[in-house]
This record gives C-alpha cells, structure tokens and sequence, in this order.
C-alpha cells in the first residue's frame, strides 16, 4: 500500500515506508487531538460551577486514564519498534557496499553545494586543504594524483542514474547546513568536522530542488542546488563528457553494466 496523498511524489525506492510512519503519526496525533478535544467539552459541562456549587476532595476513582495513558505507551512503542527502528537498521546503518554504487561527495558552504565524482575510473583522486581555491578548485583536489585527473567537480549541479544507489558523503566547509531532497525523501543535518554518509536509490527520473533546511547565514535563501536523475546511459555521457579518462582500459565499467 503506497501512502503518497498529500505529500510530494516519491522517487526513492525507500520513499513509501517513509511516507508510512508519518501517516500513522498524524493518524495516532487526530486520534488524541479528538479524544482530548471530547474530554475537554465533557470536563466543562460534567464540571461546571452550576452543578457543582461545593469542590470535591475524593478524586476520581476511575481507572480510565490509566487505560489511556498505557495505550498511549504501547501505541508509541509500536511506532518505535515496529516501524523507526528497523528503518534506520535498514536504511540508515546498513550503509550499501559493492562496485554498482554510485559514489559522491557533497561538500557544503554558504552558501552552496561543491559535489565530487570519482569519474569514470571510480575513484576519488586525493584533496588537501593546500590546493583548495574557491572559483578554481573547490574541493581541493591535488592535481599531482593520477587518481584524480578524470574527477569531476560541480557545483549545486548533482547527477544521479536511476535505479542506481547513490551513496553520498556530505561535510561542511564554516557551518552547519542540511540537506534535503523531499521527493526522495531525504534530509541530513551537515556537521563541520564530521563526514556523514546517507544514501537512497532514486526510482525516478526527473529534475528537483536540493534545499538547505538548516538556517546557515544571512544568505541561506539562495543556498540551492538541483538533482537530475537520468538513465544510466545519459549519466554516463554526462559523465565523460565532464571528464577526462586517462586510458580506456582504466574506466570503471561495473555500474554501466
């Protein structure tokens, strides 16, 4: 059962589940907002100064908002156990591994993206803060490193092939930032100092906003990057097009395959 009403489109494979904790949150929240809401017109009548001129000093004897109350308990522990647990097990610890995932770095700064491929030899050639150069070499990339000729760098331009896993790596250059994609349901405070990695596997193609969802400066509104997501042979002909392979027996065939 796909749980899409009233909320952006999904093109994510683990966009549905979830979509699904957040229905049965809302739908566990109407349940309380009503049963508060009656409790709350029955207090004012059942209580009211008319009927009861003198206060009463016994107290409830009824046992119903302990029923309510555990409930209430057992109903959260469902939503933890049964649904958010195993979810961040599958989708958040378990990072993917293997030669069909579609690495890349994404580091931020106020009050852009800078994204790092491997190239079509997938790997990261290596960076240091020595050869950084904000309009030149954002991500610092030593230009010494055979690894790193064919890498590609850009900036809030962020290409993905459909059905591909993507795994990515973000950090932060000054502050914190966040990222967010709500179509492929995604959204990641960026910590500087830390590398975190986050990863999905786009299902649909199509072009969306990559937005900062962390107030990160006074120029955090124009802080926008775009996702493409594009078949496997597009992305490959994006790919060799902003890169410069050193020899043909050196690009890293497993994820055209």
């Amino acid at each position: 059962m796909h749980f899409q009403e009233f909320l952006p489109i999904v093109a994510s494979a683990h966009g549905h589940e979830v979509d699904r904790v957040i229905y049965w949150v809302h739908l566990f929240i109407f349940l309380l907002f009503i049963g508060w809401s009656l409790y709350f017109v029955v207090a004012l009548f059942k209580f009211r100064k008319k009927k009861n001129p003198k206060a009463n000093y016994e107290g409830v004897h009824s046992h119903v908002s302990t029923v309510v109350e555990v409930g209430v308990v057992l109903f959260e522990a469902v939503l933890l156990i049964g649904f958010s647990i195993p979810f961040w097990a599958k989708n958040v610890t378990a990072l993917p591994r293997g030669a069909e995932v579609i690495e890349v770095r994404v580091n931020a700064e106020q009050f852009a993206w800078n994204i790092h491929y491997p190239g079509l030899d997938g790997i990261f050639g290596k960076t240091d803060l020595k050869f950084f150069d904000k309009e030149s070499n954002p991500m610092g990339l030593d230009p010494n490193d055979p690894a790193g000729i064919d890498d590609v760098t850009t900036i809030n331009q962020l290409h993905l092939p459909v059905d591909k896993t993507a795994l990515i790596t973000l950090t932060s250059r000054d502050v914190i930032h966040s990222f967010f994609l709500p179509v492929m349901r995604v959204k990641q405070d960026v910590i500087p100092g830390m590398r975190i990695p986050i990863w999905f596997t786009p299902i649909k193609k199509g072009s969306w906003e990559i937005a900062c969802a962390q107030l990160c400066g006074l120029g955090h509104y124009r802080m926008r990057g775009f996702l493409t997501v594009q078949s496997l042979e597009e992305f490959k002909a994006w790919l060799e097009k902003e890169s410069t392979p050193r020899s043909d027996n050196e690009v890293h065939d497993a994820f055209w395959n």
